[in-house]
């Protein structure tokens, strides 16, 4: 067998690929790849390297692995890195990062040394750390850094000793504990640097997210810190410049990152600050302004901005700020605040300053506009307020609070309500009482809550004598006062244009007030007016009604609960009430809280109430009010759900009287019940239960009931015709529709079951030289439709015999009737009701009559 002989083409082609350029570069950039993606271990050096940053720090240090790197930069890739903390703060890790690149300064390595030029962290958590004592955990660090003599950060590659390492961190996060209680706070997203700029100055710089751990917080803004501190022996002596903004954050998410609560406040925060000097003497500068500041619940009235400017010099020696001086312009006049407090962040102890110069009112009615609802968007306002309060609290003691003030040439007016109130001169002063408790038997004092007392001062409400109001303001709500003589147009008006929910009544004449007007601060509540109002004289127009409701007198008692009117003395046309109503207060479903009322009417005549209730009632039904049209409004009495007892000494309905009428009214969504209706008519007695539905159209009527002892002559008498007389007694079922007389007549529908005793019918007589028609006992079933009754299972006895009783008798007083009875002639009775014909039956036609 032959031996093989390699081809010695095939290796010449070889060599000529590794020496030709193609060959060189390929394999450059296959070893540049291998060093960029192999990253051997290091473990002999993991010790070295944490015990290196363990003592440069003074902390003790933990990393999990070690792998060297060569490209892009020669260094380190450290995993689980991991520095502890002091004991004494928390025994959490100040910082813990799983993944940390360390790379080494180029300098270094040509002289042998390893210096670590770039510390990268990426994510990173960071503990910050404040002990009983005011101390952070940081501050060991940033002393044991500033002994330690390194060369800067960008040092000459001459320089000998180790520079300061730029470390930088990405998406961290940066968490606060007080003592032992880790908050909610922390800072999110964090990218922060830190080096040394100069031989004995550090620099650095921070951007990162506020949030609260415990809530979902989108809107907080970005906090920007740019800083730098020199070389001192202690942190306190350390000298430093730092300026931070906080920017982009909306109001209400502030609130809630700060009290874990949304305040209601909408607006855009921007807070910038700058320290500047030394921890024991630092220069504090505060700029802050909130941007299209408003009420959550508030929209339009012009953006409006909010500003101040402060000043102080701070010592963490005592923890105190001093020379303390804030200033914001408020339209030609200035508010500030100055004094000073020790204690920041302990037992505060403080003397302050509040001071109010010449301050416009219109600029404050402009903050109103944007803090309340139903301020009026005209408004203006004239005058000036001056004032100062000063507060002190001594040896952690009770805060004292004292001052006053006044605003002078007070006028406030709108054109849309009409009113302008002239005030002159509204006094107040800041006072603070003593409050007396009891605990295990002994008797403690303490101060109460601090409050502004307003006033008095004279308010004009279109009386002769003015009205006096006084109030109060404290941190947790207001109250004011107000008695004195009103005329009822001008205190609506007043009442609306101080931006309170008066109602939209056109009405004039006099009310005596004792009003108090409270409400809180904390949750926007609207104000709740309580006391007590006597109107006399009082016209008030009602929405549905064509004539006013006269008010001669009634007391009106408002409580948190209700508003009880009382001792109603009212008239409408020629009725005259009386009685009392209840109305709820703050039902978030009108529905369901029905207004109580019991009414007494001395008389209801229904064609006047027609009249009142429409000016044309040949072309509109009197219940107009209760029904709705395009083109007015919603009536009144068509939204209101109410319910009571009413009672009528005497009700008329054309000629017909009832007197003695009493029922339980129930009224929602324009449907009338009338139940338990009661009334003495025509010498007797109904009893019954009605409804009417003006929700549908046409309305609809219903109803059923008894009537007793009805003297038939007196329904003779109303109807104008002496046709019959008697006592009757029915039962009754009844309904109809329709908007005027032909459209109700037309629809009704009514069945009936009547008992007629001992009566006649004088214009009916079966024979000639008879006498009119006597009745013993009548009995039978009526049924209306179609504009008559018929009669069926009708029975009449008479002193000549019985009859049985049938036919019909038109709402038209026509009619059609026949009496028949066996072996007897019977009797056909035809015509009007006034002059009816009567015609005898032959007994043939009696007996095929009589036939089932």
């Amino acid at each position: 067998m032959a031996a093989y002989v390699p081809d010695s083409s095939v290796s010449r082609k070889q060599t000529s690929f590794v020496r030709s350029r193609v060959g060189i570069v390929t394999l450059i950039l296959a070893l540049l790849l291998a060093l960029f993606l192999i990253r051997p271990g290091a473990g002999r050096l993991r010790s070295r390297i944490v015990t290196a940053i363990g003592m440069a720090l003074g902390r003790q240090v933990d990393v999990s692995s070690v792998h060297i790197r060569l490209l892009p930069h020669p260094g380190f890739d450290l995993e689980n890195f991991v520095v502890h903390d002091d004991p004494a703060f928390s025994a959490e890790p100040v910082i813990r990062s799983q993944q940390v690149t360390a790379e080494l300064r180029i300098s270094s390595l040509l002289r042998g040394h390893l210096e670590i030029a770039r510390l990268s962290l990426s994510e990173p958590s960071l503990n910050l750390v404040r002990d009983r004592e005011g101390r952070w955990n940081l501050e060991n660090l940033l002393e044991r850094a500033a002994q330690i003599p390194v060369a800067p950060t960008k040092k000459a590659n001459t320089e000998a000793r180790p520079g300061f390492p730029y470390i930088e961190a990405d998406r961290g996060r940066i968490n606060l504990k007080l003592e032992q209680e880790k908050k909610p706070y922390a800072l999110m997203d964090a990218d922060f640097a830190l080096w040394q700029e100069s031989e004995n100055v550090w620099g650095m710089r921070l951007k990162a997210q506020p949030v609260r751990m415990d809530f979902n917080l989108s809107d907080t803004g970005t906090v920007n810190v740019d800083g730098s501190w020199q070389r001192a022996v202690t942190l306190r002596q350390t000298p430093l410049k730092f300026v931070m903004e906080w920017t982009g954050a909306q109001l209400g998410q502030v609130s809630k990152l700060v009290s874990g609560k949304d305040k209601g406040w909408r607006g855009t925060l921007k807070l910038s600050t700058t320290l500047s000097g030394t921890p024991a003497d630092l220069e504090v500068e505060t700029d802050t302004s909130v941007q299209d500041f408003r009420r959550y619940d508030i929209l339009g009235g012009g953006a409006l901005r909010l500003a101040a400017q402060c000043s102080s010099h701070y010592s963490s020696v005592d923890h105190s700020l001093s020379n303390l001086a804030c200033h914001t312009p408020v339209g030609d006049g200035t508010l500030s605040v100055n004094g000073a407090v020790a204690g920041v962040f302990g037992a505060r102890t403080y003397d302050l300053a509040l001071v109010a110069n010449e301050l416009p009112l219109q600029s404050l009615i402009a903050l109103a506009r944007h803090a309340k609802k139903d301020i009026p968007d005209d408004l203006v306002a004239s005058g000036k307020l001056n004032g100062s309060v000063k507060v002190q609290r001594k040896d952690a003691g009770y805060a004292e609070w004292n001052g006053s003030g006044e605003s002078l040439g007070v006028r406030i007016g709108s054109k849309v309500n009409k009113t302008e109130m002239v005030l002159d001169r509204i006094p107040f002063q800041v006072s603070q009482n003593i409050e007396q408790s009891r605990k295990n038997g002994r008797r403690l004092f303490a101060p109460a809550e601090p409050q502004v007392e307003i006033g008095p001062f004279n308010l004009a409400l279109g009386r002769p004598s003015p009205a006096v109001v006084r109030g109060s303001i404290s941190r947790s709500g207001y109250s004011l006062l107000v008695t004195g003589d009103a005329q009822v147009q001008r205190l609506l008006q007043t009442a609306r244009t101080a931006g309170f929910r008066a109602p939209q009544l056109t009405a004039d004449g006099v009310a005596r007030v004792d009003l108090q007007i409270a409400g809180g601060w904390s949750g926007f509540i609207a104000p709740q007016v309580t006391g007590k109002v006597q109107l006399q004289s009082v016209r008030a127009e009602v929405r549905g009604l064509n004539a006013p409701v006269e008010i001669a007198s009634a007391n009106l008692l408002l409580t948190p609960e209700n508003v009880q009117v009382q001792n109603i003395n009212a008239s409408l046309s020629s009725s005259a009430w009386r009685g009392s109503l209840l109305l709820p207060r703050n039902c978030a479903l009108p529905d369901r809280c029905p207004v109580s009322f019991d009414l007494h009417a001395s008389q209801i005549d229904i064609h006047e109430l027609n009249q009142s209730l429409n000016p044309h009632p040949r072309k509109q039904p009197w219940y107009r009010f209760l029904s709705t049209s395009p083109q007015t409004a919603t009536p009144y009495l068509l939204t209101l759900h109410a319910t009571g007892k009413l009672n009528v000494d005497r009700l008329a309905i054309q000629n017909l009287v009832a007197t003695w009428v009493s029922a339980h009214v129930e009224l929602e969504s324009g449907i009338v019940r009338l139940s338990d209706l009661r009334g003495d008519l025509l010498g007797g007695k109904h009893l019954g239960d009605w409804q009417a539905d003006f929700s549908v159209k046409p309305p609809e009527y219903s109803g059923s009931g008894t009537l007793q002892g009805i003297d038939l002559q007196q329904l003779a008498q109303a109807m104008r015709d002496g046709w019959v007389t008697g006592t009757a007694t029915a039962t009754y079922r009844a309904s109809a529709s329709g908007v005027d007389a032909a459209q109700l007549i037309s629809s009704a529908k009514a069945s009936l079951k009547v008992e007629v005793r001992d009566g006649l019918f004088p214009h009916i007589v079966l024979a000639e030289g008879n006498e009119p028609l006597h009745i013993h006992r009548l009995v039978g079933n009526l049924v209306l439709r179609d504009g008559r009754f018929e009669i069926q299972q009708g029975k009449l006895e008479t002193p000549g015999g019985i009859y049985q009783l049938s036919g019909t008798a038109s709402l038209t007083r026509t009619l059609d009737l026949k009496l028949v009875r066996a072996g007897a002639p019977g009797f056909n009775i035809i015509g009007p009701l006034t002059e009816p014909r009567v015609a005898p039956v032959k007994a043939q036609e009696t007996q095929a009559a009589l036939k089932p």
